[in-house]
């Protein structure tokens, strides 16, 4: 990183206008020096310029902010192939990890239920299985759990953000995008400090959708960020796969309407592995467990209608203490989940 590179990241024109200037002066040095001397630069102006740049600087160096340009070898290999990529990337973490393995967006609505978050856990405990990276959006919903199960698989994640790389939005996820940052990578093209303008997120939308082989849309309304993503993956010819749910569901009018034009419907794992030329080993499939009389009967009772404790407490006739127990022991035997409020569901096996 020099100031001339600083500086030519600051400069107010388009990324392809940039990679053109670069393809013929080979470095933002001599850019600077042809601007200066082809623009008349007063020396007024020049200074203002200067400061701008050990501004930013300062910033990147306080907040240990890193960037990668279109033209560095770290520069996530699958953008260098569009035209309209941003020049710049600016991240915290680890972003090498990018380029050595493959990399499967999971995106979904903020607004989501409990099938759209057992899906998603269950997609990326397979997909950690094979080390596959998983982006997102780090958004409420569906984001925050394609996340939170990579974090917990101890498998790279890797945020793109609608903000400064330094901005955490929305606020409640400062401890998931420390997570992130720790074990994977947070990444945001647009220059640190920037505030998560809406117009932002649909920009975003599409580094998510050409980052990965395959962008998987788990939920999603009519009109959703999730919807641009998918498009933007099917612009850039990446395979878009949606998870299909009810007609009566407002959260799957989204996917099923992506099915119906022509979007890979989401069965069973396989299908993600078949699409990525992985040959998927059913043999890692888990080993059920043989539950005691009392959880046999709370999971039989569980479905995918969430029910609550005091519910599952009157119909079993199984003491409060006992049941707090039990429910423990399955959620960590991935048999149910627990849902906010006190709501239990199964936890089904997509394998």
């Amino acid at each position: 990183m020099n100031d001339y590179d600083i500086w030519f990241i600051l400069l107010d024109i388009s990324n392809k206008m940039k990679i053109k200037l670069i393809d013929r002066f080979k470095n933002a040095k001599e850019i600077w020096y042809y601007t200066l001397n082809e623009k008349n630069i007063s020396k007024t102006k020049a200074e203002e310029t200067w400061k701008m740049v050990e501004g930013l600087k300062q910033t990147l160096f306080n907040n240990k902010i890193n960037f990668v340009t279109k033209m560095s070898e770290d520069y996530p290999s699958k953008l260098k192939n569009y035209d309209d990529a941003p020049y710049v990337l600016f991240y915290k973490g680890d972003i090498k990890k990018l380029n050595t393995c493959k990399n499967v967006s999971i995106v979904g609505s903020r607004k989501c239920s409990s099938y759209g978050i057992n899906v998603t856990k269950q997609i990326v405990e397979k997909l950690s299985t094979y080390n596959i990276n998983i982006i997102s959006g780090m958004a409420r919903g569906i984001d925050y759990y394609a996340h939170f199960e990579s974090i917990k698989q101890k498998n790279f994640t890797c945020a793109i953000l609608g903000s400064g790389v330094d901005v955490v939005y929305p606020k409640e996820n400062i401890r998931l995008y420390n997570d992130i940052i720790e074990k994977g990578c947070v990444i945001s093209q647009f220059l640190p400090g920037t505030k998560p303008f809406h117009y932002n997120f649909p920009i975003r939308n599409r580094i998510i959708g050409g980052l990965s082989e395959i962008t998987i849309v788990v939920e999603a309304g009519l009109k959703s960020g999730s919807q641009i993503t998918a498009n933007a993956a099917i612009e850039m010819g990446n395979d878009v796969v949606a998870v299909p749910g009810s007609v009566l569901s407002k959260y799957s009018m989204g996917t099923n309407s992506l099915i119906k034009d022509g979007a890979f419907p989401f069965t069973n794992i396989k299908d993600i592995f078949d699409l990525l030329g992985i040959n998927y080993n059913i043999i890692n499939k888990p080993i059920i467990r043989k539950m005691t009389i009392a959880e046999e009967k709370i999971y039989k009772l569980i479905n995918n209608d969430p029910i609550h404790i005091d519910d599952i407490v009157k119909i079993t006739d199984i003491d409060i203490s006992q049941i707090y127990g039990l429910l423990f022991e399955m959620q960590l035997n991935d048999e149910i989940m627990c849902l906010s409020g006190n709501y239990y569901v199964r936890a089904n096996n997509l394998i």
